[in-house]
């Protein structure tokens, strides 16, 4: 199938949808296989924290703080255990903690906790007091946590969901223990995974690693082919540029190819993407008004995300002249661009 990147314009408007089929062709779903991320916690791992956590409160009858942070100082991966219990994110937890505490806890500073216990064994036990005000700011959370999940839900209303109105907490203490002591039930485990959708956390937390996959692959085929480029930092600020794209050749000074790098299967994202590299086109034209050399646009996508809005990829191809790159077709990248000139 001939690829919008081989076709003159001419062709590309005579043959438009044809040209829209041969980029959704290639694209490829990244739902099934996900990057760990260098923090990953293997189950059997997980399943350590765990038993040290049910050990330390007597089979979950003693969730008070100081039997708690007993296990937490013999195991900093038992705080993730607690947090899973709790059934929250880092900064829900942390912002929990605060409202309950009066002190000030960040989000950044749950989600760098929550980094440090899961490769850090000794981590929490290893806390002075040098650092007086992050042992607060944990043990506040730890106690809100051990509250919470001992008063279980509070109060129900028709039209509302208590998110601790799950199997495990939604009577305190009593459904912890009975959780570990008989097992859960096999359709409410399902249940609450339908709520909470399956990986969901994990998922979020490598999503930038997901769209790695395609720069770590544009920036390979960049290295091969000896093409010079600036590979720009995530949010960084670049003189000239709104939004700075994933990668400028040869340099942000004098810039004649630009590309934009994306991984999606959300359409959502996909269209924030689709307008994100239109007006990188605008951009050049801009440059060429104001009598500067304007710069090629090139976008590397992936994902079934960008297959689901037909119209917005209509105009992409059209808008970028065919320079549409998928995973499978990257090979072509620099042969069927501008880059070729940058080639050695």
């Amino acid at each position: 199938m001939k690829q919008p990147f081989q076709a003159s314009p001419i062709e590309l408007s005579e043959h438009l949808e044809v040209y829209v089929d041969a980029v959704y062709a290639g694209l490829e779903s990244q739902f099934l296989v996900l990057p760990k991320s260098g923090n990953f916690v293997e189950y059997v791992r997980f399943q350590e924290a765990y038993e040290t956590l049910k050990r330390a409160t007597k089979d979950f009858r003693d969730v008070d703080p100081a039997a708690v942070w007993d296990a937490l100082l013999a195991d900093s991966l038992a705080t993730v255990v607690l947090r899973c219990i709790l059934g929250m994110t880092p900064p829900e937890w942390a912002d929990l903690a605060a409202c309950d505490s009066g002190l000030t806890i960040t989000q950044n500073f749950a989600r760098s906790l929550d980094g440090h216990v899961r490769t850090d064994r000794e981590y929490l036990a290893r806390l002075s007091e040098r650092r007086a005000t992050t042992l607060e700011r944990v043990v506040a959370m730890v106690e809100t946590a051990c509250r919470r999940i001992s008063a279980g839900v509070t109060e129900r209303a028709p039209d509302t969901l208590h998110r601790l109105d799950k199997v495990d907490t939604a009577e305190g203490l009593d459904s912890v223990r009975r959780a570990a002591d008989f097992h859960v039930p096999y359709a409410m485990l399902l249940y609450e995974r339908l709520l909470g959708r399956p990986f969901a956390s994990h998922r979020d937390s490598v999503s930038e690693l997901i769209g790695d996959v395609m720069e770590s692959a544009v920036e390979a085929e960049l290295l091969a082919r000896g093409v010079s480029c600036r590979k720009t930092k995530r949010a960084e600020r670049v003189p000239g540029f709104d939004q700075a794209p994933d990668f400028i050749t040869p340099d942000e000074y004098a810039p004649a190819v630009v590309i934009e790098a994306k991984i999606t299967n959300d359409d959502g994202t996909a269209r924030d993407k689709f307008t994100r590299i239109i007006h990188l086109v605008e951009q050049s034209k801009d440059r060429v008004v104001s009598g500067q050399p304007g710069f090629e646009v090139i976008a590397c996508i992936d994902g079934r995300g960008f297959g689901i809005r037909r119209e917005d990829m209509r105009r992409l191809l059209i808008a970028l002249e065919g320079k549409v790159f998928t995973l499978a077709t990257l090979g072509d990248l620099v042969a069927h661009t501008e880059l070729a000139r940058f080639a050695t």
